[in-house]
């Protein structure tokens, strides 16, 4: 494989690709163990949209010659101190898309980050032991895991922003 910095990217988007495939065959299969790999999967689709995203930023800094070009995570490029030491209009379209909470970037960030969370155990109301007959009950539902719809909508915004920056970057 070439050491160009785009090919990292390419090959993560790719590895996205396939984590997204055995997602579906696991849904599909309905086997015993299908709860666990699908998560496995959400988790391995997740860490390689991290890694393409890294790449694309990699590739972005490497162009403009930034100091940041070799950092080992994204949230260490994507900040308004780099910004504003080293402007690009891609790198500023990755600032606002990272600092937006409603853009697919930053759920894709803060997705990541969740991974690393401990399992948080359901706060339950506390129930006076003096009255046994009034139950407690909590209306919070649980959040649902990322799908699968939203994962692969993440790596086609993903896929055609590391297109469309890779036009401009380019040297004609």
């Amino acid at each position: 494989m070439a050491k160009e910095l785009y090919t990292r990217t390419n090959q993560k988007i790719f590895y996205v690709g396939l984590s997204l495939e055995s997602w579906r065959k696991a849904q599909e299969q309905g086997a015993l163990n299908a709860q666990a790999l699908v998560q496995a999967e959400r988790e391995a689709t997740l860490f390689h949209l991290y890694g393409a995203l890294l790449g694309l930023c990699h590739e972005v800094a490497g162009y403009y010659r930034l100091a940041e070009s070799r950092v080992p995570r994204v949230e260490q490029i994507l900040t308004p101190a780099v910004l504003q030491s080293a402007p690009s209009a891609e790198l500023a379209e990755l600032v606002e898309l990272a600092q937006q909470p409603e853009t697919w970037l930053a759920q894709l960030l803060a997705a990541y980050a969740g991974l690393f969370q401990p399992p948080q155990v359901p706060q339950k109301a506390k129930v006076d032991p003096a009255t046994p007959l009034i139950q407690a009950v909590s209306l919070e539902q649980e959040e649902a895991p990322l799908g699968l719809e939203t994962l692969v909508a993440w790596r086609q915004e993903l896929t055609s922003l590391t297109r469309r920056f890779r036009e401009t970057l380019s040297e004609w």
